[in-house]
């Protein structure tokens, strides 16, 4: 059965989606040009000084592309469109490499990420009343906020529990019988283990949706069959919005929808910032064409994937799909000439039969030199050699490391650190 939350939008023609985007083009243009400074500088330096001057997403490769940078350079909120006295809530990174990139939202910002994400709760086969148990955290960080606005739009019985406390996540996932877990699929492995230990079942969950970080088919497969689920990839982060703002996959998995008639997607370069055909990695770059208190125009995400299909989807969706994300623009790896994603690292070791959803990758640097150790949990069965030539035949190189008992790597509660670094120089 196929399902819709706003059928009329997620399955309207090529031709009426154009000519949507196209109008809603025109009117944020307009509306950052009239409102904003920062963003008036940046255009006029171009020659734009009016919304006519731009005819239509044919042109959107002619305009300056923004990046975290720019949010940095006007923190806290000097890209902003709207007054203080319009703001109803706002969101921002943890600015972990800088300050902070801070998201305002307005009424009609909070009712369009309500809307994103109820369609992709429906999308992944919810039904109003179902148990919804959100276990990011409710605080700067978007994701418990976007997967409640949500939540509420679609009509699902909350359980906000948010981040950390594995054993109550279990004790009230069992006695409401939650139907749906949203989170990190990280954490999602944590909260495996403490079931196992409490010798606790949830037969009642059925779909998984999770975000803010990549994972791998293996990895998604593995939580699947333990947990019995149909487990669904959210896309959309602090500068779109928040989570589930740019799409999801549906149910024939075969890429992740991307909400056309609220963001237009491009696919660049990452180093000449020209622009790819479809089916060619590189970076995503999105602007908003709905948003209000802050919208993107030509935002660089770092992200990296591919357009996959502009073709109606078996679910009946005529958005255009993207692949899963690769990995980011800044987290490759180079190591001995090498270059690698985490992700790649956790694709190949699930493929050894024994190995465990635990690891880490170590990167030490000896008076200037890299290497990379890989620690991982596994059962008896598995020896570091075997490790070792898995990854030679995967990676192309030989990396170090240990392989450790079940339970002895350490837990987080929330999103895994998967890469560390170490410096022995002298």
């Amino acid at each position: 059965m196929k399902r819709y939350f706003n059928s009329l939008a997620e399955t309207m023609s090529a031709d009426e989606l154009k000519s949507l985007q196209n109008r809603r083009l025109g009117e944020t243009l307009r509306w950052v040009l009239t409102r904003n400074d920062y963003y008036r500088k940046r255009f006029t330096a171009l020659g734009l000084k009016q919304p006519e001057d731009f005819g239509d997403m044919e042109q959107l490769p002619e305009l300056p592309t923004l990046n975290k940078e720019d949010f940095r350079q006007t923190y806290p909120l000097g890209m902003c469109c709207v007054g203080n006295n319009e703001i109803r809530e706002m969101h921002m990174s943890s600015g972990s490499t800088g300050s902070p990139v801070v998201m305002p939202y307005n009424e009609a910002d909070l009712e369009q990420w309500a809307e994103c994400m109820a369609r992709c709760y429906v999308m992944a086969g919810a039904v109003s009343g179902n148990p919804v148990q959100i276990t990011p955290s409710f605080g700067l960080f978007n994701g418990g906020f976007g997967m409640y606005h949500g939540a509420r739009k679609a009509e699902l019985f909350v359980i906000p529990t948010g981040s950390g406390n594995t054993e109550r996540q279990v004790r009230l996932a069992k006695d409401f019988n939650t139907k749906i877990l949203c989170g990190v699929v990280s954490y999602t492995i944590r909260i495996l283990e403490v079931m196992r230990e409490m010798k606790i079942e949830l037969p009642c969950l059925k779909i998984g949706i999770f975000g803010a970080e990549s994972f791998s088919d293996g990895m998604r497969k593995r939580i699947e069959l333990e947990l019995g689920i149909e487990s669904f990839d959210i896309y959309g982060m602090t500068e779109t919005g928040g989570v589930g703002t740019l799409g999801m996959d549906c149910p024939a998995h075969a890429g992740i929808h991307v909400w056309e008639d609220q963001y237009l997607v491009e696919v660049l370069d990452p180093v000449t910032g020209k622009p790819l055909p479809d089916g060619q990695q590189g970076e995503i770059v999105v602007t908003s064409l709905t948003r209000q208190a802050l919208p993107v125009i030509r935002f660089r995400t770092g992200d990296l994937s591919k357009i996959v299909s502009r073709e109606k989807c078996d679910c009946g969706r005529t958005h255009l799909r993207i692949a899963p994300i690769t990995g980011r623009t800044d987290d490759m790896l180079i190591i001995k000439g090498v270059n690698f994603f985490p992700k790649q690292v956790e694709h190949a070791l699930l493929e050894i039969p024994g190995v465990l959803p635990h690891y880490q990758i170590v990167i030490e640097e000896v008076d200037g030199v890299r290497d990379v150790r890989i620690n991982v949990e596994a059962d008896e069965t598995v020896t570091g050699y075997m490790v070792e030539k898995h990854l030679k035949e995967r990676l192309g190189f030989s990396p170090k490391g240990d392989v450790f008992k079940p339970g002895e790597l350490p837990r987080q509660d929330g999103k895994a650190q998967r890469v560390f670094y170490k410096n022995n120089n002298h």
